[in-house]
């Protein structure tokens, strides 16, 4: 049964920033400090509730001298962007099963500025998920789980895992459409789902799309309608191949007065068409289409973009050779 309409106050509802997380998938998380320090003060002026600053990346897995600070999120980098944070906007952090020592690097909360972590994991790496979430819960935090690749995995093993990880302290279940594969009908029935085992343990659903098939907009607005609370969104849409759900469309749509669009185009414009000029690639566009039709992963759309191919027919057949 849909949860509230289009004119209604969800006083439930969270929207979280994901652009440095996602977006640094584009460009190694190269973003220079001064469009950190902005984005924070754009999404403070637009209302958003939370803001991703990155992965909490293991420094022995991933060099440091290869990505930009946000692949890492340390406490003291984060620190000189938010201070103190004295506003309503929290701060997350991702935790990427197998590529995160979180025992090292994830200190206890009343020593670090960061407020939720968000746990990626896929169905075969569950185990090592929850061990991620005990102890980020016991550190203070707020805990998240995202689990990636949901259109490849069977119906009965979806639902067990919500059974697993609604035993544990986790607070968010995330409705996460990697492949950009879903399409408004079956994100409401995941959502359905979702809800159905966090209405049973007392936890909150989210939901993170991607743009492949131009529906992160409308799949994000159906789960809300559904009942789901946390809402990610990037500027521009600014992600992983496709991107993702719009900020500027999202708080443009949302109807508590508390959300604004004027400090998001104000950020967009004096950044994002640079972006583009310098070669940072993402958005919507054939390749993805081709790759979120067949509920395929985008590196090949990616490596296809990167190479400047456009014989979107041979890697049409090119993939249906993969499968």
């Amino acid at each position: 049964m849909s949860k509230g309409n289009l004119l209604s106050v969800r006083e439930d509802v969270r929207v979280l920033d994901a652009t440095l997380r996602d977006g640094g998938l584009c460009n190694d998380f190269f973003f220079d400090d001064k469009f950190v320090n902005d984005l924070y003060h754009a999404n403070i002026g637009a209302g958003v509730d939370y803001m991703e600053f990155g992965y909490k990346a293991d420094k022995n897995i991933f060099s440091p001298e290869k990505f930009g600070k946000w692949k890492f999120c340390d406490d003291e980098d984060i620190r000189e962007v938010v201070g103190e944070n004295n506003t309503p906007m929290k701060i997350a952090v991702m935790a990427d099963v197998g590529r995160t020592d979180y025992k090292r690097d994830i200190h206890p909360k009343a020593e670090s500025p960061v407020d939720m972590v968000r746990v990626a994991t896929y169905i075969n790496t569950i185990p090592a998920a929850l061990d991620i979430i005990e102890h980020c819960a016991k550190m203070g935090y707020e805990t998240a789980i995202n689990i990636m690749a949901i259109s490849k995995e069977r119906t009965e093993d979806i639902r067990e895992a919500l059974e697993i990880f609604g035993k544990s302290p986790v607070n968010i279940f995330y409705l996460v459409d990697s492949y950009g594969a879903f399409y408004p009908e079956q994100i409401r029935r995941f959502s359905q789902m979702y809800l159905e085992y966090a209405d049973k343990y007392g936890k909150q659903v989210g939901v993170h799309a991607h743009d492949n098939q131009s529906l992160a907009f409308a799949n994000t607005i159906d789960a809300l309608q559904e009942g789901v609370s946390f809402l990610d969104v990037t500027a521009l849409g600014l992600g992983r191949g496709a991107g993702n759900c719009r900020s500027e469309l999202l708080v443009g749509f949302l109807k508590n007065p508390k959300y604004r669009t004027e400090p998001l185009y104000n950020h967009i414009e004096k950044y994002y068409q640079k972006f583009k000029d310098d070669g940072i690639l993402w958005g919507f566009d054939v390749p993805y289409i081709i790759t979120g039709q067949r509920n395929s992963h985008p590196r090949s759309a990616i490596a296809f973009q990167k190479a400047h191919r456009t014989d979107y027919t041979n890697f049409f057949y090119e993939l249906m050779d993969m499968d």
